[in-house]
Order: C-alpha cells, then sequence, then structure tokens
C-alpha cells in the first residue's frame, strides 16, 4: 500500500512507468527460463555428438544430434542429407541458425525499448512536476512550502522511478545479449567440428 500511494505521488506519468516495470519484469523472466542451458546446448550433448562421428559411427551422430533444442534443430540441418556439398550443408545450417538466433532473442527489443523510454518518461514527470510548482509558485509565493511539496515530489518520484526501471533493464539486456552470443558462439564450433568429421570420414 505504501509502494501505491509512493507510486501515486508521481502523477499519471508513473502509470507508463509503472506498466514498462511490469513488461520489462514478465520479459526478463520469461527469457531466463527460455535461455536455460538445456534449451539451447545441454551440456553432454557435444560430447555425444562428436562421439558418433568416431570411427565413422555417420548414422549414430545423427541420431544423437536429433534433439530438441537449439544445438540439435542446428546439427540435424547439417547433417540431413546425404551427398550435400560442404557449402550446402553450411547454407542450410546458418539459415536455421539465424532462425534459432531470432528466437532466443525475442522480447529484448521491447526490452531496450523499455530500457530506453522509462529515463524519458522520468524526465517527463519531473517537467511536470517543475511546472506545478512554478504554478504555486506564481499563486502563493515562495512561503507555502507545503504547496510545493506536491510538485516536487512529482519531479523527485517520476525521476527515480524512471531510472530504477531503465538501470536493471539496461543491465539484464546485456547480459541476455552476452549470454545467447557465447551459447550461439558454442553451437557454431561444435557444428564446426561435426563438419570437418563428415567431410573427414
Amino acid at each position: 500500500m505504501a509502494l501505491f500511494t509512493y507510486a501515486a505521488s508521481g502523477g499519471p506519468v508513473m502509470v507508463p512507468i509503472v506498466f514498462g516495470s511490469i513488461v520489462a519484469l514478465a520479459i526478463v523472466l520469461e527469457r531466463t527460463v527460455a535461455l536455460r542451458r538445456s534449451r539451447v546446448l545441454p551440456r553432454n550433448f557435444a560430447a555425444a555428438v562428436l562421439h558418433g562421428l568416431r570411427d565413422g559411427q555417420w548414422e549414430g551422430a545423427r541420431r544423437a544430434a536429433v534433439a530438441d533444442h537449439v544445438a540439435g534443430r542446428v546439427l540435424a540441418a547439417l547433417l540431413e542429407g546425404d551427398g550435400r556439398s560442404r557449402a550446402e550443408r553450411i547454407e542450410r545450417a546458418e539459415v536455421v541458425a539465424r532462425r534459432e538466433t531470432a528466437g532466443l532473442e525475442r522480447g529484448l527489443g521491447l526490452l531496450s525499448v523499455i530500457a530506453t523510454v522509462e529515463p524519458l518518461l522520468g524526465l517527463l514527470g519531473t517537467v511536470g512536476g517543475m511546472i506545478v510548482t512554478f504554478e504555486v509558485l506564481a499563486v502563493d509565493g515562495v512561503g507555502t512550502a507545503s504547496n510545493l511539496a506536491g510538485g516536487i515530489s512529482q519531479a523527485l518520484v517520476t525521476t527515480f522511478g524512471g531510472l530504477a526501471v531503465a538501470i536493471p533493464a539496461v543491465v539484464v539486456h546485456r547480459l541476455f545479449v552476452d549470454h545467447i552470443d557465447a551459447r550461439m558462439g558454442e553451437v557454431e564450433r561444435l557444428a564446426e567440428q561435426v563438419l570437418d568429421g563428415l567431410l573427414g570420414r
């Protein structure tokens, strides 16, 4: 209740600020689940596929690669179809990898927008609060500190609210992007090893 009262003191601009914080939190929670290692590149997956390539066990590698996660779908595209050239396999795997990367990044664009807009909303609330403050000064003069408090409070609360949402959003967005780059880099290196094993069989 105190938090609601505190947010309400920021005026109408706090409505989109609070809404943005809820959307950002939802994105963070959803991406945290979606980007788990088990959904991108499980720990034992690479070893299983590479073991299947050992001693020309091509079908073993192909069976190991058929899995419902990002790395499995990329390698399945790389391994499917006999008689394809290296360039054809790489092209097909790259198409799938781009599609999978786009899926991993779903929602991050909106999170970036929220991180950018929230401080601007805070600034808008600050300007609104200062307008209220100067209107009180114009009517009542400087001797009415209690009347000025409302405008000053609005100015400070919206600034704080906007920054309180934007700063974590920027940090988490960067962490997610780095995490996706790292995982897809691992998938790419695994695909290169598999392709080398294919050509060397």
